[in-house]
């Protein structure tokens, strides 16, 4: 079917190219008609009434204009038909992919704020506090040594670990108490001898109850627990650890000591004591062999 409007419409164009009006014979029909009736009895030619030949004026003016309508008509539409295709189905071609050898610039990064100046400065530096330098905590206040092993309800001792070797040891410090204590502070005192430093600690009692700080002072290594306020120490048996490395080789901790004060019943109480040195043990072990 779109073949045969295809031809009829190449038909069309071509006719209407190739029209080319006859003006001689309209001009000579024109004439005719605008003949007067004397010039028509004048040559007896006239078969008609003057008025039958201004209607033919006018009847061949139109037939003229009909025709030369129809024919600009026919152009017309042999052009639209070529300019206007039929319906037709269009095929896109899919979006082709960017080369891998294509050249990619970098995201640019936006320029940096401005320095700030004058007093937006120093409202900028004042907004964060400066970082206050960290600094070690400073050693508790030393217990006193003076009092003996035993006080009230209290009953001390302290020993070097036997499971301590030639680089590392930990002393232990046994506390029994017959009576709920409300306070306690213990303290721990290694003297620095052979290269000693902290390896860290424990407590046979709740962590979360007790404060620890870990300090040098004076030649010791010094181990602190503190009872915190609103907790108690029920009664019973219990071990404060300090533990530390050394040179290599047996450490002697005859210059070790411990303190410990507390209160029970709203009374006061303090014990304290040493630790047996190396010398000692191995003098003793040679005396019982």
């Amino acid at each position: 079917m779109t073949d045969v409007h295809e031809e009829l419409r190449t038909r069309l164009h071509k006719a209407a190219e190739s029209h080319e009006p006859d003006r001689a014979r309209i001009l000579a029909r024109i004439e005719r008609g605008m003949v007067t009736p004397e010039e028509r009895r004048r040559s007896r030619k006239a078969t008609r009434p003057p008025l039958w030949g201004w209607v033919r004026v006018v009847s061949a003016t139109a037939a003229v204009a009909a025709l030369l309508g129809i024919g600009g008509y026919a152009v017309a539409s042999a052009v639209k038909g070529e300019q206007e295709p039929a319906d037709r189905t269009v095929t896109v071609s899919p979006t082709p992919e960017p080369s891998p050898n294509a050249t990619s610039r970098a995201p640019v990064q936006p320029a940096p704020d401005p320095k700030p100046t004058g007093k937006d400065a120093d409202k900028k530096a004042g907004s964060t506090p400066p970082k206050t330098p960290e600094t070690k905590a400073p050693a508790p206040p030393k217990l006193s040594t003076s009092a003996g092993e035993e006080d009230g309800p209290l009953w001390s001792d302290g020993s070097v670990d036997p499971h301590s070797n030639d680089f590392w040891a930990q002393s232990n410090v046994t506390l029994k108490t017959s009576e709920k204590l409300t306070e306690l502070t213990v303290q721990l005192r290694i003297a620095e001898t052979g290269g000693v430093s902290s390896a860290g600690a424990w407590r046979s009692l709740p962590e979360q109850d007790f404060d620890l700080t870990i300090a040098e002072d004076d030649g010791f290594l010094v181990f602190t627990w503190v009872l915190k306020d609103g907790r108690t120490v029920p009664e019973g048996e219990f071990v404060f650890a300090g533990q530390y490395n050394h040179e290599r080789g047996g450490r002697d901790a005859g210059a070790d000591t411990y303190a410990m004060t507390a209160k029970a019943d709203g009374e006061d109480h303090a014990v304290a004591g040493d630790f047996e040195g190396q010398d000692d043990d191995d003098s003793t072990d040679e005396g019982d062999s």
